[in-house]
């Protein structure tokens, strides 16, 4: 494993930051990741409330702005497109504010020598009372599917703080474009053999602060069946040499 500064001595980095109405925090969020020195682009999937009037004015950042919400896996890959005209690699990090900035060195730590995968910030402390149901619900129903579509055994595959390799990541062809987007694009990376690697990294989730969650458990349900469905089918039925295309 490698230290930032060594890591950064050849590689470059950008962050993304996917917003949808996330007015309390986002200024919070912005604010913390300038402090790590690197290029910062917001990506506005169409909010509706005050989200980019509480951004505008803050210096050092690009936002990029949707004219309609199109989901989240749209927003980062409008970021990826950005980002990758500066940057090696491109940090995710949501917008609610439940991660911690600077535990992005975490993940820069966790990049093997001479590799470029997928880095996923596990998020410690999801058991405790704080954390949402749906949270908890939902990452051990999309671990397990990850993995029977082929993807790598995980224990966090809904993170949102990941590093992804560019261009490798925008090559991978996913389909999804919202939430799912996170998901399917860890099954690709091992259909392709990149590597998916967790490294942890703090959580906060504090009742009354204000997080808003856009997981809505029956739609959201639907929509990973959906997406589940479509790998699992295209891995037993599609030869690997054929699948890759798609």
């Amino acid at each position: 494993m490698q230290s930032p500064e060594k890591v950064s001595g050849r590689s470059r980095f950008a962050l993304i930051i996917p917003l949808y109405n996330h007015e309390e925090k986002v200024a919070d969020v912005v604010l913390g990741v300038l402090k790590l020195g690197w290029p910062v682009f917001v990506v506005d999937d169409g909010s509706t409330d005050s989200s980019y009037e509480r951004i505008k004015a803050i210096g050092g950042i690009v936002i990029l702005r949707h004219r309609e919400n199109e989901g989240k896996g749209a927003a980062i890959r409008t970021g990826f497109a950005a980002a990758a005209q500066v940057a090696d690699w491109a940090v995710t990090i949501d917008a609610d504010g439940q991660h911690h900035p600077e535990d992005v060195t975490h993940l820069i730590r966790a990049i093997p020598e001479n590799q470029r995968p997928i880095i996923i910030g596990r998020r410690e402390d999801m058991l405790t009372p704080d954390i949402p149901w749906t949270s908890r619900f939902g990452r051990q129903f999309s671990n397990f599917w990850v993995w029977l579509s082929g993807g790598p055994r995980m224990t966090d595959s809904q993170s949102g703080m990941r590093l992804y390799p560019l261009p490798e990541a925008m090559n991978m062809k996913v389909k999804a474009r919202r939430f799912q987007f996170e998901v399917e694009i860890l099954v690709k990376a091992a259909w392709k053999g990149i590597p998916v690697i967790e490294a942890p990294i703090r959580v906060t989730y504090q009742p009354g602060s204000g997080r808003i969650s856009h997981f809505r458990p029956f739609v959201d349900f639907l929509r990973n069946s959906a997406t589940f469905s479509r790998l699992i089918f295209m891995r037993i039925v599609i030869p690997p040499f054929i699948r890759n295309k798609y």
